[in-house]
Formats: structure tokens, sequence, C-alpha cells
């Protein structure tokens, strides 16, 4: 039996995976930062023999072609996919060996036109099947994303990709799926626990069970949300060779120097938790609080290239932030500061702005002079579902555009979760606006009644 190690990235809701056989290994889509993966090879005592791509991705800079480079392990790419450096290039049918591995392609097009599935097997149990962005746990990868115009061709292949490995493999076939863990790429909620067989999908798969391939069409494109603006950016370099990363710490900045940046209209993300940040801040800076989400917001939210600067309570959170970074392409902030707020600001003013809950919310309605305007950046689909009532609603990632469209009156941001609220807040705050953040989970205001 083919062992497999699980690499999880959490944060963009993927995974990565070491396919081994006690002595050599493939390595199926590596994130970016591959000393993660390098460590577990170390640790096992294995060889890389072949690094596999079962897609040009979307939303993630690959690692594949730096840990083939310092490893000297055959690249494997589709021999269809536009890629300006030297791979091995494969087509569904090929058979490659790795030890005592036998990895067959299998095309396997949806999420991609040139998406590929590898099953590998030993000889010895059943076969392990590394399906990317096809065959999901109870899902399969989203298909709008190399080309809108064209979705519903993708969907269609998706729903004939994901069937074909259903009925083709064994049912005791392990399924190991690059996305479906939170990922945007995946085109619907997820089922079952980490793990999961052919047999599984054949019981619990949308498009296994739908017999209708009309139907599995229309509700796969009906279900379709908004995805983050940096995916433009990531097949482009993917295609052309990913730079390797530079994890060293970035340059210290002094407190006059940071206000410098501020004023030239930069960039400088203030690491600490939205608590924190409502409490004090630079002012001019943004607040996106370090977490399983912060690449993600960031990435979505941020003008592409735009220089960014970090402001963390630590080194080590400043070091946290850039590894999520170079996973989505920003390779070198432009620098760091630690240290207490007031420090940084150096007798510069500061800023601040209230929290509240949904409670605060409802309790005053009615009793203020002038009711304030109840902000609401979560996404279309979201809003479509419950929304408060007359809340003005901006997705987060077109608030900075949408300003003007804002009344100078105090501003409510709210979200389903308070994450994005505090982004919201802190992008009005800084842009002058006197504003609350409601840091409370969205069912709240449904169940006080706030909610149409």
């Amino acid at each position: 039996m083919v062992n497999v190690e699980v690499i999880p990235t959490e944060e963009l809701g993927d995974r990565s995976y070491l396919a081994h056989d006690g002595v050599v290994a493939v390595v199926v889509d590596p994130q970016r930062d591959i000393d993660r993966v390098e460590t577990l090879l170390a640790e096992r005592g294995l060889t890389v023999e072949l690094v596999v791509e079962t897609h040009i991705h979307n939303d993630y800079v690959t690692g594949g072609f730096q840990l083939a480079a310092r490893t000297g392990a055959r690249y494997v790419v589709n021999a269809e996919d536009p890629v300006t450096f030297d791979r091995v290039a494969v087509r569904a049918g090929d058979e490659l060996t790795a030890g005592a591995m036998t990895v067959r392609v299998v095309a396997t097009p949806g999420h991609t036109f040139t998406h590929l599935a590898y099953v590998i097997s030993d000889g010895d149990g059943p076969p392990a099947v590394f399906t990317g962005g096809s065959l999901l746990y109870g899902s399969v990868g989203r298909t709008d994303l190399v080309d809108p115009a064209r979705t519903d061709e993708l969907t269609r292949a998706q729903y004939h990709s994901a069937r074909h490995l259903a009925e083709s493999l064994p049912g005791e076939t392990a399924v190991y799926p690059t996305h479906g863990f939170g990922s945007f790429c995946s085109a619907g909620p997820t089922a079952g626990g980490p793990s999961g067989t052919i047999a599984d999908e054949r019981t619990r798969n949308d498009a296994v069970l739908e017999p209708d391939e009309d139907a599995f069409v229309a509700r796969l494109v009906a279900g379709l949300t908004a995805y983050p603006a940096y995916y433009a950016h990531m097949a482009p370099v993917n295609l052309h060779g990913p730079a390797p990363v530079d994890l060293s710490p970035l340059p210290t900045l002094d407190p006059a120097e940071l206000a410098k940046r501020i004023d030239a209209g930069e960039w400088v993300v203030d690491l600490r938790d939205r608590t924190a940040y409502a409490a004090e801040h630079l002012t001019g800076s943004v607040g996106i609080g370090l977490g399983p989400q912060f690449a993600t917001w960031l990435g979505w939210v941020i003008p592409w290239d735009t220089p960014l600067t970090l402001i963390g309570e630590s080194a080590e959170q400043v070091a946290d932030a850039q590894r999520q970074l170079v996973r989505i392409g920003i390779d070198r902030p432009a620098g760091r500061a630690t240290g207490t707020v007031d420090a940084l600001a150096d007798g510069r003013p500061t800023r601040s702005y209230p929290t509240a809950t949904f409670d605060d919310l409802h309790a005053g309605r009615g009793d203020r002079a002038e009711e304030p305007v109840v902000v609401d950046v979560r996404r279309d689909d979201e809003y479509a579902v419950a929304h408060i009532r007359g809340a003005l609603h901006i997705p987060l990632p077109e608030l900075a555009a949408r300003l003007d469209e804002l009344p100078d009156r105090q501003l409510w941001v709210h979200c389903q979760s308070a994450y994005r609220a505090s982004i919201g807040a802190s992008l009005l705050d800084r842009a002058g606006f006197d504003v609350v953040l409601v840091a409370d989970e969205f069912p709240h205001a449904q169940e006080l009644g706030l909610t149409d």
C-alpha cells in the first residue's frame, strides 16, 4: 500500500501530499513554502523522485517548480499547459515510475481545461488517487476561474471527470484532493471527514449522485460565489516558474519611516487582533488581524503591487504573516515594525473606534436623534439569504472604491463573524469616517429580529 503524508495549508483551505514507498517520494501540488516539504522528507528519510501538478493553480503560487529544482526531481506538468520552463510533459494514459510506485495520468478537465489526476499504486494493496480540484469530498472544484465565458463547458467537463473517476477506480481507492478544506476553489460545501475513498464518493458526491447533467450544471453554476481578486495573478506566475522564496526577516523600520510610508498612501497593515486595533492604532494604518484568513483577505482587498509594511506584536508574528503572503505571490513586504502603538506613533496622533454587539444596535434603535447607518460587508450571496433591515450593502472587496456612496454619519460595520467587518472598519477609519465595529456573529442579529 502506498504511504501518504498530508501537508495541510489550512490558511488557504488546501492540502499537498507526499506519497512514498518508504524510500522514494512523489510530491503532489506543493505550496510555495517548500521548507515544510523538505523537513518532512528529511524526517522520513525520503528522496523525491517526482513532483507532480494536477493543474496550473489559481489560488496559490506553486512550490513545485522550486522543489524540483532544489532536489533534482522530475517536474511533471500537463503537456498542454503553455509553461515557459522545461518539465516532464505528460498526457492522459501516460505512466511514470518512482521507486516501487507507478503513477498513472488521468485527464480530468473541469476545474481547468488541462486538469489531471494521478493514480498511484505500488502493486500491494489499493491505489490512491490525487484529484486536485476535480473530485473533492462530496463536491467538485469550481469551474469559473479560467474563463467565465466557458463556465458551462467546464462544468459539464467537471461532471464527466468526477463520474469517470468514481466509475473507473476500485471502491477502496483512497481519494486525496488538493482543494475542498475551506478553499474558494471549491464549488460547494464539502462532505465527510478528513479522508475518503471512491466508495465514499459514490454515496455522497453531488456529481456522482446526480443523474441529470443539466440539473448538475445549473445547480453548480447558480452556487458559484465571488472569489479573491488575487487569483488573477496566480496562473501567470505559475506558468513562468515562480522565483525562490525569501522568508528572511524584513528590514526594521523606525517611527519616522512608518509615518513617511503612511503619508505616501502606502499600506501599513497592523496584524494585531481587532479589539486591540480598535482601541488604538496608527492613523492611516489598516487593521487585518493575523489568523487563518489573513492572506486571503489582504490579497483580496489590497491594490496589487502596492508597497506593504507589516506592524506586529513580535518578530514571530510578522514572520508568520510573511509565510502566508508568499503563498499568494506577495513576496517581500517593504518592511516591518514591532512594539507598542505609542512607541511606533512617536508623538503623532493615534486613532481608535468603539466596538459593539448586535444587542447594542438593537437597544439603541429608535432612541437616537439620528440613526446610524449599518454597513454590511458580506458577499452578495450572504446578503441575499438574510440582512439587517435598512443596511447598506457593500462587499468588503468593493468598499475602498465605493467610499463616495457612504453618508457622513456614524457607520456600524458588520459581517458574518466580525473578521471582515474589522477590516472594513479599519478602511473606513483610514478614510476618516466615524465607525463602530460590530464585533458579533450575524446569527445573533437574526435572533434579535433585526433581519429580513
